[in-house]
């Protein structure tokens, strides 16, 4: 007669907090039997959730599964049971960061967050929850920073370094945090530096609070720790600093030419032009300055995002815009010539700053750095716009674009001006009233403009003329929720029609992206994966496991996937978006020449492909910002 089986008690089974630690499920039950089979086990947790974490845990050599479908614990398993065990009894207290900064999931802030507003953080408090950084990017990111220096690894441990509080400081200002809390924390910094800055400006006589101030501000955002190994005197890197805070646009005329300051503060005249060199011109550290050349001597530097420079951006925005705007305004009215040039916004540009902002007599060097501070401008605002752009399309088109929109009849119709083509399309409706092709068109018509309260209206219409397209009706609606950001409501729709057509694998996978949508990653990833092992020849459950993965920043995995969907077919209408996606992993991953081999290939793909013209216009788009984006990172 076989033995009772031992189940894990309820705080194992069900968490206070989180989710249940399946591995932890397992490994108990493994633990406190001497074998256990799959309907034991199965006994706790689903066949499915089951399956993925049994072959987990054999893989990692934790569990052995014996004849019979029996499984035990091994050496090491019993190991990893006790240190999860551990965890769940003597959970350490620990500050996670804010939404504000989870928002964006960039895992490199989320770590250094961690790392500093804790004594320590272990490999396991970034990959459980609330994190749950998948084990891939967190690799990646932890050794980016570990090679930055911005992290230290002791004895399991991770820990700031001085370069890394620099770095906090600076990533602290992308985003929308109230102003007090970057005060304070570089109040703490300042604080941190108290007296050696003390004794160097006693040292020297600073006493002016202009050049002590800027002097802090340099201290801040330029550490130390950077240059360390060209310039190991802090003494010697405080002059630097000194030096570029006494030369200031706000200081003007007051300036100090490299040679008589060499001379002055007892600094080699080679390592002080070297390592000026080094910070304003070869962007060693990541602040942008802008230099203001007077005569030959005569030099002033200042800082992209200090209150100087925003101000001349407010300045030289509006008056880039304006300028732009009234051209652009002219060239449609043949009646009137506009004569401003690009040379006389410049001129009004120096007329506004010079006296408020600059003192009159930098005019002629402010005239000479406009010209570049214009194009650099420019290309700041768009760089930053086709990011934010493309970065949005890639939530829209990437990890979810349900083709649904595609009627042959209207695949290639284009859409220029909102009234007239309502009137159009609702003139063939009127003459065409049990067509469901006119319905299709004016669905098109109404998401091509974002009207999305209509078109659900006009979906009810078209559900009780069409009761046999319910499905695909319905689909839309819960599309169109998610566009309006009610993601909840969608997946309700889609859970809905699961109970009516339960064996439709279609409306699984768009589950699936609900899901994802909703950050119910496991649950996600669970039905893809089933649908895989039911079909694991069908190409579209591996190409939309690979968008997932991407989701959650696991581009290793999401390569496999993409490559795995082009082996098993690369003549479907989603091809050529498969290679741009695979060029995004290979670019995320590093290897830029097989990125851009893929962008390349997706681009070809997309001319040949039967999808609609606003699809492959979008991902044409995001193609080429990832090829400019390779060709300036290779050639920096």
């Amino acid at each position: 007669m076989s033995s009772p089986i031992n189940y894990p008690p309820k705080e194992v089974i069900e968490p206070i907090f989180g989710k249940i630690n399946f591995e932890l499920v397992i490994l108990w039950m493994l633990n406190n039997n001497e074998v256990c089979t799959w309907s034991n086990l199965k006994e706790k947790i689903k066949p499915s959730t089951l399956s993925i974490y049994l072959k987990k845990l054999l893989l990692a050599e934790l569990i052995e599964k014996k004849e019979f479908n029996q499984y035990t614990i091994t050496t090491k398993g019993q190991d990893r049971f006790y240190e999860l065990s551990q965890a769940t009894k003597q959970k350490r207290k620990l500050n996670y960061p804010p939404k504000a900064i989870l928002w964006k999931r960039n895992y490199d802030h989320w770590i250094l967050w961690m790392v500093y507003n804790n004594t320590f953080c272990k490999w396991a408090d970034l990959l459980n929850e609330p994190l749950s950084i998948n084990n891939s990017s967190l690799s990646k990111n932890m050794n980016a920073l570990i090679e930055d220096g911005f992290v230290k690894k002791e004895n399991k441990e991770y820990r700031i370094t001085q370069l890394g509080k620099a770095e906090y400081s600076v990533m602290l200002r992308d985003y929308d945090l109230d102003r007090q809390s970057i005060l304070e924390e570089e109040s703490n910094r300042i604080r941190e530096n108290t007296k050696k800055t003390l004794k160097f400006f006693k040292k020297y006589s600073i006493i002016e609070d202009e050049t002590r101030f800027r002097f802090l501000n340099n201290l801040l955002r330029l550490p130390h720790e950077r240059i360390k190994q060209s310039l190991k005197s802090e003494d010697d890197f405080f002059k630097i600093l000194l030096y570029l805070s006494i030369n200031h646009p706000s200081q003007y005329p007051i300036f100090i030419s490299t040679e008589k300051f060499a001379k002055k503060y007892g600094l080699e005249l080679v390592v002080l032009e070297f390592h000026v060199l080094q910070i304003v011109e070869k962007k060693i550290f990541p602040v942008k300055f802008f230099k203001l050349e007077g005569d030959i001597d005569e030099i002033y530097f200042f800082q992209a995002n200090e209150k100087l420079e925003r101000m001349l951006n407010a300045v030289v925005e509006e008056h880039i815009t304006r300028f732009t705007y009234l051209n652009k305004l002219y060239e449609e009215d043949k009646d009137k010539s506009y004569s401003t040039t690009l040379e006389s916004t410049i001129d009004a540009i120096l007329d506004e700053v010079c006296g408020p902002l600059f003192h009159e007599g930098l005019r002629y060097s402010l005239k000479n750095l406009l010209p570049n501070y214009i194009a650099y401008l420019a290309y700041k605002v768009e760089k930053e716009k086709k990011l934010i752009d493309t970065y949005d399309k890639l939530k829209g088109l990437i990890w979810h674009e349900v083709q649904t929109y595609s009627s042959k009849k209207y695949l290639l119709q284009e859409f220029t001006n909102y009234d007239e083509n309502i009137r159009e399309v609702n003139k063939a409706l009127s003459l065409n009233p049990d067509q469901f092709d006119s319905y299709v068109a004016k669905e098109r018509l109404l998401i091509y403009f974002n009207k999305y309260d209509e078109l659900l209206t006009f979906l009810d219409e078209m559900l009780e003329k069409f009761p046999d397209e319910e499905k695909d009706i319905k689909i839309k609606a819960a599309y169109i929720l998610k566009e309006k950001r009610n993601v909840e409501e969608g997946l309700k729709i889609i859970n809905e029609l699961l109970e009516k057509y339960s064996e439709d694998t279609e409306l699984l996978t768009y589950k699936a992206y609900w899901l994802q949508y909703l950050n119910r990653k496991e649950e996600a990833v669970e039905i893809i994966q089933n649908l895989i092992e039911q079909d694991p020849d069908n190409n579209i459950y591996h190409d939309t496991y690979g968008e997932m993965l991407m989701s959650f920043q696991d581009y290793e995995k999401a390569k496999n996937e993409f490559l795995k969907a082009i082996e098993i077919s690369s003549d479907e209408w989603f091809t050529f978006q498969t290679h741009i996606k695979l060029g995004i992993c290979y670019k995320e991953l590093g290897k830029y020449k097989l990125a851009f081999e893929k962008l390349e290939s997706g681009i070809k793909y997309a001319e040949k492909s039967k999808s609609d013209l606003e699809t492959k216009k979008n991902w044409l788009a995001i193609a080429n910002l990832f090829i400019a984006e390779i060709e300036e990172l290779e050639s920096n």
